[in-house]
């Protein structure tokens, strides 16, 4: 006899078969009716126990957590709300459950107390839902760029190059920490290090991806990525993975044509495919809005947020008409915005962005033709010498989703960007190298995953959509 999924078993319609079933005890009422789940779906499966032919034993020992072996009849449920259930024959227990200090009581419990219990927290429906969406997310990001011709490269860990120019990364060394080597200047001698040189954990693949893209054409990451940047807020990461595809003679408008149809591709699959999960996660934020004041309720539920990307084709806006935009709203106007926009040149906030989907809009937005001091020094420059072909993907209720950019293929333009970073040019002389032989027109961009797993399940705090959340201060499990 072949061990089922709840899944599976909830989805019969024949009555009367002989089932085997092994999971979890979410709760144990009544000394009769077990709700168990495995993991396969949101929902449980209703076992009944015939508690007049079970020992007293067994009976206490089918507590909240408890593993169980259970071997059955399915039947048709004679309740409300399943369509089947399972007349118990025999359980077995498969491991001790404390009901006294198992965390995970059948009650409602606050985020910050799942964190603290992170290696149980996907026992309970929430968390649950979320790490299925994000397996879902994980498979439909490579089945799309697999069906796309798009190669996947495994970009180094460890690096020597800072691709975002930001320096906050972690050093990766094997020096004596209290006696490490000096130069004659007294500085750390990083000759004398394992690789000879100094080197971090990366922030991005995107630099290794560039090359690989000048030979195959098409290739992705999707990778850990590290920021050593000493953040506490509900967005940020310290472990975190990214997508990064890079493409060979692609240009800014075929890059935005990627980023989008890739967008609605995988938030399409988990439309189709996670239905249940993505019901539930609904649910739960409705009745968190409820407790909200109105001004400060979402207009969409989750699912509509889903929809409203997926089909509606995405806005393509210059920054400069953006600014334009936001300079003369009224909430610029009436001061209602934290961050006044003045003038052209301003960075743009979450508040802004949002501001330009929701409010004006209406639908997903893509700016383009950023000011070149504010975006990095791999993005090609516009003739007209202030600007660079980057873009951003703009996204309601969270802001900016995707960032990208043609890159700089031009030798001596990427060579003053550089020079006027006072970035070595020793240090990415591999990086020039490619605009040497055979340089093209290429593009990509990247998406933090965490980001969009936070975007499909409408979860507002980012260490509650990856397993172990990696934060200042945070390193347990």
């Amino acid at each position: 006899m072949n061990t089922n999924t709840v899944s599976q078993l909830l989805a019969k319609d024949q009555f009367g078969l002989e089932i085997e079933i092994k999971g979890w005890v979410r709760t144990f009422r009544a000394k009769r009716f077990i709700a168990l789940n495995d993991g396969s779906t949101i929902n449980n499966i209703q076992c009944v126990v015939d508690f007049e032919n079970t020992d007293e034993d067994t009976l206490k020992r089918i507590t909240t957590g408890a593993a169980v072996h259970i071997k059955g009849e399915l039947v048709e449920s004679q309740g409300k709300g399943q369509k089947v259930e399972i007349v118990v024959k025999s359980i077995e227990i498969l491991g001790d459950s404390d009901p006294e200090t198992y965390p995970i009581q059948p009650k409602k419990h606050s985020f910050e107390f799942l964190r603290e219990n992170a290696h149980l927290r996907t026992r309970t429906n929430t968390f649950s839902a979320v790490m299925r969406l994000r397996s879902s997310l994980s498979f439909a990001v490579h089945k799309y760029f697999n069906e796309s011709g798009f190669y996947y490269m495994h970009t180094p860990i460890i690096t020597g190059s800072d691709a975002e120019g930001a320096g906050e990364m972690f050093r990766v060394t094997n020096l004596d920490a209290k006696n490490p080597p000096l130069t004659e200047d007294g500085k750390v001698d990083f000759k004398e290090d394992f690789f000879g040189k100094e080197t971090n954990l990366t922030v991005s693949g995107q630099l290794e991806a560039e090359s690989y893209a000048m030979s195959l054409g098409k290739v992705y990451t999707f990778g850990p990525t590290f920021r050593a940047e000493n953040s506490n807020t509900s967005r940020h990461l310290s472990e975190f993975w990214m997508i990064e595809p890079e493409v060979a003679f692609m240009d800014l408008a075929g890059n935005m044509d990627l980023a989008e149809d890739f967008m609605k591709s995988v938030i399409n699959y988990i439309l189709e495919n996670n239905r249940e999960d993505l019901e539930f996660l609904e649910s739960r934020l409705l009745d968190e809005e409820k407790t909200k004041p109105q001004a400060e309720r979402s207009e969409m539920s989750l699912i509509e947020k889903l929809k409203f990307v997926a089909d509606n084709n995405f806005k393509r806006v210059s920054y400069t008409e953006a600014i334009d935009i936001l300079r003369n709203s009224k909430p610029n106007k009436k001061k209602k915005f934290n961050y006044i926009i003045e003038e052209w040149g301003a960075d743009l906030q979450s508040e802004h962005e949002r501001f330009l989907v929701e409010k004006h809009f209406k639908c997903p937005v893509i700016l383009f033709d950023y000011p070149a001091n504010i975006k990095a020094f791999y993005m090609r420059l516009n003739e007209d010498g202030k600007t660079v072909r980057a873009m951003d993907i703009l996204f309601p209720g969270i802001g900016e989703m995707v960032g990208g950019s043609q890159r700089e293929e031009r030798l001596e333009v990427l060579k003053e960007k550089m020079a006027a970073l006072d970035m070595p040019e020793e240090d990415l002389w591999w990086y020039l190298d490619l605009r040497k032989y055979g340089t093209a027109v290429h593009s990509g961009f990247g998406l933090g995953f965490e980001r969009l797993v936070m975007f499909a399940t409408g979860m507002t705090n980012i260490r509650d959509v990856i397993p172990y959340p990696r934060t200042p201060q945070n390193a347990e499990f």
